[in-house]
């Protein structure tokens, strides 16, 4: 096993452990770096080397095979007497700035996502590229006394938007939609590469969903759209009442339930890399019938002493 981790100008020597999570479920991508509270019977002293905001990369895996899991910056800073823990987020570290207050009016043409991303992204610093392909419009939006973060948070809240950061690339996509794959495939056979796993096959039939969702039309009457047929009801609120976006929410919400194979996660070692929006190939040999791929909602790695490990959550099957 092998690392190569960089936090500001240094070089991580000595470790006991990191982990990384990523979801496109969450916003941010977060990594925890431990370190021993004390080296060769001496404090382990960090506090003026490492400072809030630097920088941070990490590269783990095996000789001759190593992946870059994180970058981004140093959040927190725990000492105590046994370890040392250096908590990261990524790029969304940047976004917990104030933002100008701004009514965005809808009336006469419809305010898209992307609009009011860009804005947010200038205020920001100016270097993020804004990715969206989801077709979602608002008839009014306010930002007030609010940060960045806070208006990407109310975002993904009334939108279920995939919405997170690859680099300096803020993404915002439909669950499952073309736009949210990245291309990758890894396979998991379940008798080869796979160390433990917890998943169930289920069928989208079997769920007897309906998705409702309520909103204001122009004359502020209370209206509401389905979509889906069933006894279980998911009821939803949303400030818009553009045609296209209603629909696009209520079948993203549906999609967010209603599948047939696998839910669950499997947990393999470091190889192969896997990352949120691959594709994950499913085999097992005893039950064909099961194969499939499914798109990556989240990933855990873990690297210490004990071994690396990587738990794949999937989600829909392809």
């Amino acid at each position: 096993m092998k690392y190569h981790i960089t936090i500001g100008e240094y070089r991580v020597n000595t470790l006991r452990s990191v982990s990384v999570k990523r979801s496109v479920e969450q916003l941010s991508d977060t990594a925890v770096i431990t370190f021993p509270g004390t080296l060769i019977n001496q404090p382990l002293e960090v506090n003026d080397k490492i400072n809030v905001g630097d920088p941070v990369r990490i590269e783990l895996g095996y000789d001759g095979y190593m992946n870059e899991e994180f970058t981004g910056y140093v959040k927190r800073i725990n000492t105590d007497d046994t370890e040392i823990r250096i908590e990261c987020e990524d790029e969304l570290y940047l976004w917990e700035v104030a933002v100008k207050d701004k009514q965005y009016d809808g009336s006469l043409r419809p305010v898209t996502l992307k609009t009011i991303l860009q804005d947010l992204a200038k205020q920001v610093n100016g270097k993020y590229a804004i990715e969206c392909d989801f077709d979602f419009s608002y008839s009014k939006f306010t930002i007030q006394a609010a940060t960045a973060l806070d208006v990407l948070r109310k975002i993904q809240d009334e939108t279920k938007a995939n919405i997170y950061f690859e680099g300096t690339t803020l993404h915002i996509h439909p669950l499952y939609g073309n736009g949210s794959w990245s291309g990758n495939t890894v396979k998991y056979d379940l008798a080869q590469n796979v160390v433990s796993a917890n998943l169930q096959y289920k069928k989208a039939g079997d769920q007897k969903l309906k998705v409702e969702i309520s909103y204001k039309n122009i004359k502020g009457e209370s209206k509401n759209i389905s979509y889906g047929e069933g006894s279980k009801v998911i009821k939803r609120t949303v400030n818009t009442n553009n045609p296209e976006s209603l629909n696009a929410i209520a079948k993203n919400e549906y999609n967010l339930w209603c599948y047939d194979g696998y839910e669950g996660d499997l947990t393999g070692w470091l190889i192969p890399f896997c990352q949120p929006t691959d594709k994950v190939e499913i085999i097992d040999k005893s039950k064909q019938y099961k194969n499939g791929t499914y798109y990556v909602i989240a990933t855990d790695v873990s690297f210490s002493e004990s071994g690396g490990r990587r738990k794949v959550t999937i989600g829909r099957k392809v």
